[in-house]
């Protein structure tokens, strides 16, 4: 077995990458706008793209522009190793969501380099286009046809706000590519992350081992009652959507706590008519969402929101309509993966906890097809979707030499 036990990641590369990245969209307030298939985007990609070719890798784009840059193992039969996440961001987003995945992933490359260290299966950097969303809904779209989840003419014709549709912007930006989606084979998927949540830095754990991702169920809720004077309406007549909205608030919220701590309960929007300040609201729409990795406990959420809701609106004298817009099932990733993750972590002696992630990430699909694993770093504050997204160099140093000895595990050095 060769000696591992020197093959660290140069860490300082690594953060000087991210600080040139965060240069593309940088934002007054530290952040970065990079939204996925603008002028911004494509600046990252083609930053990204000579990198890669200066490490020695071939770039190539699917018809999704997802980028692949591949180092080539001594069995070329073999499918290759892959290690990714993505580069655009929210509009108010940070340097290092999704970002990390994506450099991290290349630093492991050039160090492989450094080292003239060769690997029997090759091993790929993967760039997945939208995975935030922000621009084109869904999230994680182009992972999502990869896997099979989406058509790729149903992730072709999603708009924008200025209705510009996916296919569109790809072609525009030049990175529609001539590769079938979902034609490449992966030996193993790693994706590196920032945890996006506290627990990490509040337990002072230096790595996330991820062994589940979170299910999530989305809804759509009309509450129908009867607008009527604030002030001459007597309490006992009242038909206020309001009211149970507010209720159906607190629901939301009790049956989440009651699965903690891995159950997730939001309430995200709530829109009362006529939204008049002496007129009793006569309809509400609201979104709520539900998340749990355990799809038991998803579905009895679900049933007991439903009951709630027929209870509530009953009560107050209101007619409802639920629509579940949105279902994503839990994960599960690879036992097989997620012992590489482990080992390397142990390897180097870090501090490390099982965690669930509690986010959406394009390894959440990919594991449909591949076996799969994410590591997680620390962020502080647990802060994340915000301009204030912070993490240190040395957790993204740590998360990274994982990151190489998952992959070195899986691509067998020669």
């Amino acid at each position: 077995m060769a000696d591992l036990s020197n093959v660290r990641i140069k860490s300082a590369r690594l953060w000087d990458s991210l600080m040139e990245m965060a240069k593309i969209g940088a934002t007054p307030k530290g952040g970065c706008k990079r939204l996925t298939l603008t002028d911004l985007d494509k600046q990252g990609r083609d930053l990204f793209i000579s990198w890669c070719e200066t490490a020695g890798c071939k770039v190539a784009v699917d018809e999704m522009g997802n980028l692949f840059a591949h180092r080539e193992g001594t069995d070329p039969a073999l499918a290759p190793v892959v290690m990714g996440s993505h580069l655009d961001t929210q509009p108010t987003g940070g340097k290092f969501d999704g970002v990390l995945g994506v450099l991290g992933a290349l630093e492991v490359v050039r160090s492989l380099n450094d080292l003239n260290i060769k690997t029997r299966y090759p091993i790929e950097i993967a760039n997945w286009t939208n995975e935030e969303g922000s621009r084109f809904a869904p999230a994680m779209v182009s992972s999502g046809v990869f896997a099979g989840v989406y058509t790729k003419e149903f992730a072709y014709s999603r708009e924008d706000q200025d209705h510009k549709t996916l296919v569109e912007e790809l072609v525009r930006i030049g990175f529609k590519g001539d590769e079938p989606v979902g034609q490449r084979k992966i030996h193993a998927f790693f994706e590196l992350h920032i945890e996006q949540g506290p627990i990490l830095e509040d337990e002072n754990k230096d790595v996330g081992i991820v062994t589940h991702g979170q299910g999530q169920r989305w809804y759509e809720i009309n509450l129908t009652g009867f607008e009527s004077h604030a002030g001459s309406t007597p309490m006992p007549r009242r038909k206020d959507a309001l009211l149970g909205a507010a209720r159906i608030v607190e629901l939301v919220n009790r049956i989440a706590l009651a699965r903690a701590p891995n159950g997730m309960g939001t309430t995200g929007m709530l829109n009362p008519y006529p939204n008049s300040r002496n007129v009793i609201p006569g309809q509400v729409f609201l979104t709520c969402e539900f998340r749990h990795p355990d799809d038991a406990t998803l579905t009895g959420m679900d049933a007991e929101m439903r009951e709630g809701v027929e209870k509530i609106c009953a009560d107050i004298g209101l007619t409802y309509d639920i629509k579940q817009v949105f279902y994503y099932e839990p994960v599960a990733f690879n036992a097989e993966c997620v012992a590489a993750v482990r080992r390397a972590a142990d390897h180097f002696g870090y501090s490390h906890r099982d965690i669930v992630s509690g986010a959406g990430h394009d390894a959440c699909y990919i594991a449909r097809v591949a076996p799969t694993s994410m590591i997680f770093t620390p962020c502080v504050d647990g802060i994340s979707h915000n301009e204030a997204e912070d993490i240190s160099q040395e957790w993204a140093e740590m998360g990274t030499n994982v990151l190489m000895h998952a992959v070195l595990e899986k691509a067998e050095i020669v």
